[in-house]
């Protein structure tokens, strides 16, 4: 059993779930996590082209009795997935462009502001209509949602139409010798600097810690690198994960396949709740906020 979230000692953290919807299995195995009280968190890719209502509510049914799992927006802008307005651009073969290429028209400021408030607006009312309300928070797939032009239609499309959502900075508590050394991670924690500037303008809450960034290798030693990020986590933190079982449709959609398994397999074990132990650390209730 996890240790409670009541214990006050405890510091207190979001495990969440990234990429509910991408596939059938992904979303299986992210219930079931839900469902054992090993994750506490799942963003939803509203988008992904095999997701669908029936999915949407087995998720939600896991808080008929109470909150269980928090459930948030996870905003695609990158390929292979498709846009959901029909006036987005630019696309490449009707699809988003790919990460680097998104990336450098963003920091270039040449991507297209109203069409990004547009299908972010889109991508929210579709969650809207498939759970009945507004996200709880709002993330972003690859964490396009940090770079420049993207963040500003965020907020402005959280501000206008989720004013209670709150919104995952991905900067890290770490220390600046360990940022340096995670080539994945000073990147997010560069951009997430602004971000959260801006969202502290704007009014708009984030979470004030993160960890869950490493390189995607075979090789890697998911357990000792979780109890790396839950090092000087604050309270009301997110560790991003990224479980799942591997089917066809997530080896046509996303090159993380093994690692997802890996990473269930973890957080159904027993050294997870004893490495939480060891770090004074427990899932946060499903219906906190940030601090």
């Amino acid at each position: 059993m996890l240790p409670t979230p009541a214990a006050a000692s405890h510091g207190r953290f979001w495990l969440c779930a990234d990429d509910y919807g991408i596939s059938p299995s992904v979303s299986l195995a992210i219930r079931d996590l839900a469902a054992r009280g090993r994750i506490n968190a799942t963003s939803v890719m509203v988008l992904a082209p095999s997701f669908h209502r029936a999915e949407a509510n087995a998720l939600d049914v896991l808080n008929t009795n109470g909150p269980r799992v928090s459930i948030g927006l996870h905003l695609t802008l990158t390929a292979p997935f498709r846009p959901l307005s029909q006036a987005f651009k630019p696309t490449r073969d009707g699809a988003f462009l790919p990460l680097m290429k998104m990336g450098i028209e963003a920091f270039l400021r040449r991507l297209d502001l109203a069409a990004l408030v547009e299908e972010i607006a889109t991508q929210l009312r579709q969650f809207v209509d498939l759970f009945g309300r507004a996200p709880a928070f709002i993330d972003g797939h690859q964490h396009v949602h940090l770079f420049p032009q993207v963040r500003d239609a965020v907020l402005k499309v959280a501000q206008e139409n989720a004013p209670s959502a709150w919104l995952r900075q991905s900067g890290s508590a770490s220390s600046l010798l360990e940022i340096i050394r995670n080539r994945k991670g000073l990147p997010l924690d560069l951009m997430s600097r602004t971000f959260r500037r801006r969202a502290a303008a704007a009014g708009v809450k984030t979470n004030p810690g993160f960890a869950g960034a490493y390189e995607f290798r075979d090789d890697v030693d998911f357990a000792s690198l979780f109890r790396r990020f839950l090092d000087r986590l604050p309270d009301g933190s997110v560790v991003m994960c990224h479980p799942g079982f591997v089917d066809a449709e997530l080896r046509k959609l996303d090159p993380l396949t093994v690692l997802r398994e890996r990473e269930y397999a973890f957080f159904c074990s027993d050294a997870f709740p004893g490495a939480l132990a060891a770090h004074g650390l427990v899932l946060a209730p499903a219906s906190m906020e940030p601090t």
